[in-house]
């Protein structure tokens, strides 16, 4: 499979994944509250994944502009179908990867990653192309579920499952990799870590919050 696959998995499902609600809304709130912490009015932001839009919605008020992408053109469909019903002046949206927006001259003042990082296929090559995108102590805030912190025999559980969906192409690429190990790459990609925390409301969940910034 391929970034090609991922991205027609995502088009295939858009319009019921718009239909799904937040899973762990006390998180998803703690994760805006905190990130809101983080912008300022003066700021330009990039959110990579954005797939509906929801996140950016409720950002992208408190910053001078905000361009949300994704590669799924069928979920920056449906985002431009929510910023109609809901326009937002510094609110844009685009299909695009990380690779396209490096080639480009913007740089950002923070780039966003929301249960994001997991579904790259390049970890690495993400890491440093939103590096790129930076401007020069530029934040890096990103929220991922690091399924190598979860417990062992749920992982024997889930881990061959994901595996056998991918095969049947009812699942993306996903990575496993716990905390300790997305933390050591994102230092590797020319980061300093300031905060690292876990913004799951559930017990066991493996969601990591953590703000890093371009050295």
């Amino acid at each position: 499979m391929s970034t090609t696959d991922d991205t027609r998995f995502w088009d295939r499902g858009a319009r019921k994944y718009a239909r799904g609600a937040v899973a762990d809304p006390a998180g998803y709130e703690r994760t805006l509250d905190r990130t809101r912490g983080l912008l300022r009015p003066n700021h330009g932001v990039l959110e990579l994944g954005c797939g509906t839009g929801s996140t950016a919605l409720r950002l992208a008020g408190g910053v001078r502009r905000y361009l949300a992408t994704d590669i799924s053109t069928e979920m920056i469909a449906i985002a431009q179908e929510k910023l109609a019903a809901q326009p937002v002046a510094a609110l844009a949206l685009r299909t695009a990867t990380v690779d396209e927006l490096a080639t480009g001259a913007e740089r950002f003042d923070a780039v966003l990653g929301f249960n994001y990082l997991h579904l790259v296929r390049d970890l690495p090559g993400t890491l440093r192309g939103i590096h790129a995108l930076l401007a020069s102590d530029g934040l890096f805030v990103s929220k991922t579920p690091c399924l190598g912190d979860m417990p062992v025999p749920l992982r024997l559980l889930l881990l061959p499952a994901i595996r056998v969906a991918r095969a049947l192409g009812k699942a993306p690429h996903v990575s496993v990799f716990d905390t300790a190990q997305l933390s050591r790459r994102i230092e590797a990609a020319g980061f300093e870590l300031l905060a690292t925390e876990r913004h799951g409301s559930k017990c066991g969940d493996p969601r990591a919050f953590i703000v890093a910034r371009r050295r």
